[in-house]
């Protein structure tokens, strides 16, 4: 089943449902029944590749202490055959609601003990709204059924060029826009954005041999994902890569993890968070012992955090995050985000993060905060990118790239709002878009109409204001 396909496979079945649940809810249980499909399918393929035959299958059961902990060892969680997401279809009209809310019941049971950060909770969503699929277990069972029907054919062995998850986590939010609205774009970051980003930060860590990568807003989590695949170009073993993840909302945390988990990421690199990145730093210590405590210095931190969302500045003054630099205006929490991902990051490390053009000009305390990044040689490079390219949101947006360490003192700017393409109602990066501002970026060059290596003298002069287009004039010539 090609993209397509799959997509008006699912938008269909989705307006049969809308009369009864919101189109943002029903895109939350597609997307579990999906994860328990992966998980499924993940263990059956690990006792096969172990000689287990289709009979030995058919006969595992939570009271087999020793399978379980071979299974649980293996993957990190254990699914007895009864509840496994083919025996729901084996078992064709006999199927029943309380199949589905068993086997979430004993998933939760059979959780590896070291994994229960990865795996515990993870069905909340899915667990809490079964009820809103109908009135009567018969209504309820029909609509399952017909969900895990719509997705049996779905492939999950995580060959295709795009992400099961995150494609139609995308679509349905697409097609969805006048239900999600405004919040759409806080949870998803456009593929060709993330895949952006992703060739940014792989280039500067080209050199490494472990690396460690941290989304504080980590949303879908797709961000993180493409991070990893473009950094794995570059690393000989997949698995030293680690990720960190921390999410407010706790259905957008539990979606993070389903996303780690189906991209083959080994539960012992993930590492989540489900707490408010601003008010409760990453508390890296064991729990209840917080004696343990380390800070979290990571290779890259990567965001695309709610646009000039209010925040409460209150006694923040001495937060490590915020004491050098100054603090965000209670309106708006764009630079507060940025300063904790700055914090974060290792010295030769490196970061991107998308924001609204505004960081760049306003002024008052942000004014003061941009200074002191600049005189702090922080800032890096700024690429304008086109507008309406975000879910829910016609802004123009920026890429800001930062480093803690850097030998340079100049910025590149780069003008990149005119190239795209419309698809629907929005505009997309194309291929050759995202070459062009990746080899501005290496090779770090002015070229007219489109970027300059601006140097911190003529910052100065400007007083800090970053505004684009007082670097780059990109305006089309007049016909003469």
């Amino acid at each position: 089943m090609n993209k397509q396909q799959l997509a008006s496979k699912i938008w269909e079945s989705a307006n049969k449902m809308r009369s009864k649940i919101e189109a943002n809810e029903y895109k939350d249980y597609i997307l579990g029944f999906i994860f328990y499909k992966f998980l499924s399918d993940k263990e059956e393929k690990i006792l096969k590749e172990s000689d287990f035959t289709e009979n030995d299958i058919k006969n595992l059961t939570e009271d087999d202490s020793e399978t379980v902990k071979f299974v649980q060892d293996k993957i990190g969680y254990f699914i007895a055959y009864k509840d496994l997401f083919s025996t729901w279809l084996a078992k064709g009209s006999d199927f029943s609601v309380s199949d589905v809310t068993d086997a979430l019941s004993a998933f939760t049971r059979l959780i590896n003990p070291n994994h229960k950060k990865v795996f515990d909770g993870i069905f909340k969503t899915l667990e809490t709204g079964l009820s809103k699929l109908g009135d009567s277990s018969g209504t309820q069972t029909k609509a399952i059924s017909g969900l895990i029907h719509l997705i049996k054919d779905i492939p999950m062995d995580g060959r295709q060029d795009y992400d099961v998850l995150g494609f139609i986590y995308e679509y349905l939010i697409s097609n969805f826009a006048a239900n999600a609205g405004k919040k759409a774009g806080e949870f998803y970051t456009p593929h060709e954005v993330s895949i952006l980003m992703s060739e940014i930060v792989a280039y500067h860590l080209r050199n490494n041999k472990k690396i460690e990568i941290y989304d504080p807003t980590s949303g879908s989590g797709s961000l993180l994902i493409n991070i990893g695949r473009s950094v794995a170009k570059h690393i000989n073993d997949a698995n030293n890569i680690k990720y960190y993840a921390q999410e407010l909302k706790e259905n957008t945390y539990n979606l993070t993890r389903m996303n780690l988990v189906m991209r083959g990421i080994i539960p012992d690199n993930i590492y989540t968070r489900n707490g408010d990145t601003l008010e409760e730093d990453w508390p890296y210590f064991e729990e209840n012992k917080p004696e343990t405590y380390q800070p979290l210095y990571l290779d890259a931190v990567v965001s695309n955090p709610p646009y000039s969302q209010k925040w409460d500045p209150t006694d923040k003054d001495n937060d490590p995050r915020y004491s050098r630099y100054g603090l965000a205006p209670k309106g708006k929490a764009d630079y507060a985000f940025l300063l904790h991902d700055l914090y974060h990051l290792k010295p030769d490390g490196v970061m991107t993060i998308v924001l609204p053009h505004g960081v760049l000009f306003r002024g008052n305390s942000e004014g003061d905060i941009r200074a002191n990044l600049i005189e702090n040689n922080n800032i890096d490079t700024i690429i304008g990118l086109p507008p309406n390219i975000f879910f829910g949101t016609p802004i123009a947006t920026i890429i800001m790239v930062l480093k803690q360490k850097r030998t340079n003192t100049d910025v590149l700017i780069i003008d990149a709002s005119k190239g795209f393409e419309k698809f629907g109602k929005n505009n997309r990066l194309r291929a050759s878009d995202i070459k062009k501002i990746v080899d501005t970026i290496v090779n770090r060059e002015t070229i007219p109409k489109y970027s300059k290596v601006v140097s911190r003298e003529d910052i100065r002069k400007q007083d800090y204001n970053l505004n684009i287009p007082k670097y780059v004039d990109s305006s089309e010539t007049p016909e003469s």
